[in-house]
């Protein structure tokens, strides 16, 4: 059941980035819309921000295939928002695009959300705790292993937040920055006196210190369950199985199909193929004789799978996997990728193939 609307919080999601970390799924589109279980990874934020009640979003585009985003988006309405875009021309950092939402934001609160980060549980009670509160500006955190990727915050004795910096050497705490930045208008003034960072970029971490510096209220909350930024393939299939485990699915037991499993419309699961759970099978799917879908898979739209075992895998629209005997794991095949055998192949096949692919084994 949705949130009570949130009347003056509208939403921005930052679409934009390279995707250097994701090549070659991202030579051909922008990397957040990469499927994962099925569905594309800045949908999660939009639904995300729509859940919360926030339905005035602006998507902020990058230059690498805007046109794609434009197309699967719409103006929002069969996702239940209003959409307005805006074009970035280069990647100059998140603070550069933020600063380009001035005048969709005008005088209201507003809430940015990374396009590339899935949050288990949503961002509603965070959005009516900024809300209601007198903040400036309030960041999520979450513990990490390696915080030297990311923007760390740095506490005081007494636990308060006093600082922020980016992918510092040093950590001086072990809790990150989840790409989530609930914001205040006042922001924009800090963006306007940054200089560039050693990365030639407009930090968001370096306008959020300066505001602390100003006297600025930075408010700060701890997410619960996890939280993904879905940079490389390994993220994005950790992030599949962390889905698929919560996915509302039915539970099967039979010949074909058993435990949790989604299956679309028109999807087949012909005789002598198997599916076992947590899986979901997208529509006018085909898994054809011989084939085993495996645990932690999702097979998107009109892909198709004869013969290969696929487990803990990712198979992108229109894909065609025909490896009989061969057992495919821990991978990613792009949308209308074809993976043929004409003869033995082996056991054991790791790929990541990017949108269009053709590979004869």
């Amino acid at each position: 059941m949705s949130a009570p609307s949130i009347a003056v919080l509208k939403g921005v999601i930052l679409h934009g980035g390279s995707g250097t970390r994701l090549r070659p799924l991202t030579h051909t589109g922008p990397k957040q819309l990469i499927k994962i279980a099925n569905k594309p990874m800045s949908q999660y934020a939009l639904e995300d921000l729509v859940s919360a009640g926030i339905t005035d979003i602006a998507i902020v585009l990058g230059d690498v295939h805007p046109e794609r985003v434009r197309e699967y988006y719409g103006d929002g309405s069969r996702f239940g928002c209003r959409i307005t875009y805006i074009q970035q021309e280069r990647p100059l950092g998140i603070a550069h695009a933020i600063s380009l939402a001035r005048d969709f934001v005008g005088d209201d609160k507003f809430v940015v959300y990374l396009g590339d980060n899935i949050l288990e549980g949503g961002i509603a009670e965070y959005a009516r705790k900024f809300e209601e509160g007198d903040a400036d500006a309030m960041v999520l955190l979450a513990e990490s292993d390696h915080p030297r990727d990311f923007g760390v915050a740095e506490f005081d004795e007494s636990g308060r937040l006093v600082g922020l910096v980016e992918k510092p050497r040093v950590p001086p705490s072990n809790y990150v920055l989840v790409g989530i930045y609930f914001l205040t208008p006042s922001i924009f003034g800090e963006i306007a006196r940054l200089k560039p960072s050693w990365r030639g970029e407009l930090e968001i971490t370096d306008a959020l210190r300066d505001l602390l510096r100003d006297g600025g209220r930075v408010g700060h909350a701890f997410v619960r369950g996890w939280w993904k930024d879905t940079g490389t393939p390994e993220d994005l299939l950790l992030a599949n199985q962390r889905i698929l485990d919560r996915m509302e699915a039915d539970f099967l037991d039979g010949r074909s199909v058993s435990g949790r499993v989604r299956l679309g419309k028109g999807a087949v699961v012909e005789e002598g193929a198997r599916v076992v759970g947590p899986a979901v099978i997208g529509d006018g799917a085909v898994i054809g004789d011989g084939a085993f879908v495996g645990p932690y898979t999702s097979v998107a739209d009109g892909a198709v799978i004869r013969g290969a075992e696929v487990e803990n895998s990712i198979i992108l629209d229109g894909a065609v996997l025909e490896l009989r005997g061969a057992r495919v794991v821990d991978s990613i095949i792009g949308a209308g990728s074809r993976v043929r055998a004409g003869g033995s192949v082996p056991r054991g096949i790791r790929l990541i193939l990017g949108e269009n692919s053709r590979i004869e084994l």
